[in-house]
């Protein structure tokens, strides 16, 4: 058995890479994948690692004065999550051309605060998910706003429109992301652009599902490792996205097999087949088109061999 762990920490380092060497050192005898980004700020991290050695990281972590305080959200699985282990320097923990202060952020709801401020919410309040559309599809929160955004360094437009349409003063802001870590950089901002309510969900989707189950939530959750999307409780969750080819409601995701495409697209088990995993006809014609394999739980192509890749590489050429 796995721990797949969600993690993150705002807590100034004075020395990232020398963190960095250590959590190498001792992750380098555990049985452990993922992706760990340290730097001045703090940590982030998504990683599986099995039962036998969860708890002795955990306590490693914590044993540092700067993530004393982390909070592991934790969900367990036959295997790993990641197909290897990355530990490295990040410059931004969170996508955004800024640097803002924790004391700045949002006002934290447990879940369960949260889902008493969902069913109490009233017209003067809005709801905002701030994850990407691809995220979005597959499962949000009743009645949440999705911002269209290119990427998300757009945000800060998007807030200045919104201030065209809300009153600063009068409207509370409540904004989620799947593990919280977007929501401690973006609910800073809402506060600098002069929202004075912003509230933000602690710990995210992972952890209101863990607490508080499928109440108010649609769907499934979209997440950044070999499972791509799963329930967020033990709850019968309802299928709302459908087959980008036939209408089908499904909620399996997958990368399209031409490498110079790869776009992640949402497909039943039939129609991927007939396009030999493939998210359009005109990518089956491509020349750099990866072997798919029809799988009950599809994950993100790996990385190819050298000589596979030179070979397709090759083949696009001649």
């Amino acid at each position: 058995m796995y721990f797949v762990l969600a993690y993150y920490h705002f807590k100034p380092i004075e020395n990232p890479e020398k963190h960095i060497k250590e959590h190498k050192q001792f992750l380098e005898s555990k049985d452990a994948t993922g992706r760990i980004y340290i730097n001045e700020d703090g940590i982030n991290g998504q990683m599986s690692i099995h039962e036998k050695d969860a708890e002795s990281y955990m306590e490693w972590m914590r044993a540092f004065p700067f993530f004393k305080d982390v909070e592991f959200k934790i969900h367990h699985l036959e295997s790993h999550a990641f197909a290897k282990l990355t530990v490295k320097y990040r410059k931004q923990l969170v996508a955004i051309e800024a640097k803002y202060e924790e004391v700045e952020t949002g006002q934290h709801l447990s879940p369960a605060d949260w889902k008493k401020m969902l069913e109490d919410k009233d017209d003067n309040t809005i709801l905002i998910d701030v994850r990407n559309d691809y995220e979005w599809e597959v499962g949000h929160f009743e009645g949440a706003m999705l911002p269209r955004l290119e990427t998300f360094r757009d945000f800060k437009k998007y807030v200045d429109d919104l201030k065209k349409e809300y009153d600063t003063k009068n409207t509370k802001v409540m904004m989620y992301c799947t593990g919280g870590i977007r929501c401690e950089v973006y609910s800073c901002l809402m506060k600098e652009k002069g929202f004075g309510d912003v509230f933000q969900l602690q710990g995210g989707v992972i952890k209101y599902g863990l607490q508080e189950g499928n109440k108010h939530w649609k769907g499934k959750l979209f997440v950044f490792d070999d499972r791509l999307v799963v329930p967020i409780s033990d709850e019968v969750a309802e299928t709302i996205s459908h087959c980008k080819h036939c209408s089908k409601k499904v909620d399996r995701y997958y990368n399209c097999a031409n490498m110079d495409c790869n776009d992640l697209f949402i497909s039943c088990p039939e129609c991927v087949k007939e396009l030999k995993g493939c998210c359009s006809k005109e990518c089956t014609t491509k020349p750099r088109v990866r072997e798919f394999e029809s799988i009950e739980n599809p994950k993100p192509f790996r990385k190819l061999p050298f000589e596979k890749k030179q070979e397709l590489n090759q083949k696009a050429v001649s």
